[in-house]
């Protein structure tokens, strides 16, 4: 469907696709035609068949009952090839079919161990340490607090979300995350009225991540999200993937999850969560100013200089006859996040 210049669409309540047109006040300053794609919309091949989906639960909750899996998470390693995370299913997952986890743990972006997709998966097995490992809560909080990875672990039930994933590079994946929201880690630490973002920080060892001594950015890894969408119900605070703890090139012990931001915004490896008053520089907005901004909202109408954002290409589809997928505004979830947004210019505040 052509949205060309001379077509205004808002937000119908009739649950269709839609467009939604960003206004400020009374002056319209930019029209941003944002296309959501329903579940509608989604083509029965992507869809995981129910008996399967019925299956897998059936096999966690079967597995947890027998006590192989902890009622809490946590996690048994004997006769398995990583440890496993007992979590119940989550309604806010996609229905779109899972990518294979070799490509999800292969195909990574993990610059503190190397700028290649295969670096990651090549060094961060042998050389992170992920326990002991502790997490630093503090700046406008009530509460301060350093937690262990497995107090944090414990902190709440965990649940499986199915989530897209969208990286700026345009590629795309679909990763079912365990965790909890983030939220139930920031209530608990009681934000002050001076709270307005949250900061994220990347453990920076060079001693276990040799793509430090690269300049390719400024060393520790950084990221910030606003308050109202650090603490939005799909904002995830995730520990593991495909049933299992967190790979270490992916992300371990703890890392987040923002499923309609660019992947990047998904800082890994966390040591430190900190609140306060402005807002944060991040590691590429630093690095780049010109190529990356605070929000990274994922927008198929503004584009990276080096790449297109207006379609993708979905790991595992691959090959002479594969299609590109058009790029969907907020990654498809534009529903539950657009509200965030609303009389922001979102081509200036990318």
């Amino acid at each position: 469907m052509d949205y060309g210049a001379g077509q205004k669409e808002i937000w119908r309540p009739d649950g269709n696709s839609l467009v939604l047109q960003s206004t400020f006040g009374r002056a319209l300053i930019r029209e941003m035609y944002m296309l959501i794609r329903c579940r509608s919309d989604i083509a029965p091949s992507e869809i995981t068949p129910q008996g399967v989906w019925r299956d897998r639960r059936a096999l966690l909750q079967a597995t947890a009952a027998t006590g192989l899996l902890s009622a809490i998470g946590g996690v048994v390693a004997q006769g398995q090839s990583a440890p496993k995370l007992a979590a119940r299913p989550s309604p806010l997952s996609t229905m779109e079919r899972a990518t294979a986890y070799d490509l999800v743990t292969t195909y990574c972006n993990f610059y503190e161990f190397g700028t290649e997709k295969e670096d990651p998966s090549r060094h961060a097995p042998k050389q992170l340490r992920t326990r002991p490992w502790q997490v630093a809560v503090d700046g406008e909080v009530r509460r301060p607090r350093t937690f262990s990875v497995d107090e944090l672990l414990k902190l709440a039930p965990l649940e499986e979300r199915v989530y897209r994933l969208r990286c700026v590079e345009a590629w795309s994946a679909v990763v079912p995350w365990i965790g909890y929201p983030l939220a139930e880690l920031i209530r608990r630490v009681e934000p002050t009225g001076n709270a307005k973002y949250v900061e994220f920080t990347t453990l920076a060892d060079p001693q276990q991540m040799p793509g430090l001594r690269s300049r390719v950015l400024d060393w520790p890894y950084v990221e910030g999200l606003r308050l109202d969408e650090a603490t939005h119900p799909l904002t995830l605070l995730a520990f593991g993937l495909y049933g299992e703890v967190l790979p270490n090139q992916n992300g371990a012990p703890l890392r987040l999850v923002v499923p309609w931001k660019y992947g990047f915004k998904s800082a890994k490896s966390l040591v430190r969560i900190r609140f306060v008053e402005k807002q944060p520089v991040n590691s590429w907005q630093r690095s780049a100013p010109n190529e990356y901004g605070f929000y990274s909202n994922v927008n198929p109408t503004v584009d990276h200089p080096r790449w297109s954002q207006a379609t993708e290409r979905r790991l595992g589809e691959d090959g002479l006859f594969a299609r590109r997928r058009p790029t969907l505004m907020f990654n498809g979830y534009g529903e539950q996040v657009a509200s965030l947004y609303a009389g922001m210019d979102l081509r200036r505040l990318y």
